[in-house]
């Protein structure tokens, strides 16, 4: 049997060996200088009280809990959805204040003081919000897994249009905000609905806000 030592070694065996060696070596010099870690941080906790539909709540919560998370996952009101969790398909909206957002874009603990409306607290299988009984007569849905935030939304958008506050589409700032589909449908456009119930949605707010034929 040959010694090793013996084999013949063609140029790029001796580079790929020379090459190996260096990387050896250098790990542990790098790895040596990586600082230390540290002891792990704990969450950073606060406390905060809102009312959800009309009764006072107070959690106590990780600063970085989302009000959607904490509607959810601490007071256990899974009807407001969790879609894109990034602002941009409007399952999540609540009312705050009378107000909608995008519950997954606000902290928690950003709300004190608040009062939120859910689609739990728009109205109960017996006494239904006329918007939920709207979407119930105009099949202003279909896998439904949109429908709370589309209903939230859609309350408010008469809301505001009520207020006389202006959209993108409004082409008068000073006259009072028409309730026409154009502007509904500007106003909705925040919220998504991949079943694509878009014309039954928008039936269900006109019949509400009186403008529909």
């Amino acid at each position: 049997m040959r010694n090793a030592a013996s084999l013949p070694l063609s140029r790029r065996d001796v580079l790929k060996l020379g090459a190996g060696s260096a990387t050896t070596l250098a790990v542990p010099t790098a790895v040596a200088k990586l600082p230390a870690a540290g002891p792990a941080r704990a969450p950073v906790t606060e406390s905060v009280t809102f009312t959800v539909n009309g009764t006072p709540r107070t959690l106590t919560v990780d600063t970085r809990v989302t009000l959607l998370d904490a509607l959810r996952e601490h007071l256990q009101l899974t009807g407001t959805k969790k879609g894109c969790d990034h602002g941009q398909c409007g399952a999540c909206t609540v009312l705050v204040d009378g107000r909608r957002i995008n519950s997954c874009l606000s902290l928690a603990v950003m709300n004190e003081g608040a009062s939120i409306t859910t689609i739990e607290g728009l109205g109960t299988p017996e006494a239904l919000h006329p918007m939920q009984a709207a979407f119930v007569k105009h099949d202003g849905y279909q896998c439904g897994y949109c429908t709370p935030g589309q209903i939230c939304s859609a309350v408010a958008v008469l809301d505001e249009i009520k207020a006389g506050i202006p959209s993108h589409v409004t082409d008068d700032l000073q006259a009072p905000a028409p309730r026409s589909a154009d502007e509904i449908r500007e106003r909705m456009s925040g919220n998504l609905c991949r079943c694509g119930a878009y014309a039954n949605i928008l039936d269900a707010i006109e019949d509400v806000g009186g403008t529909r034929a």
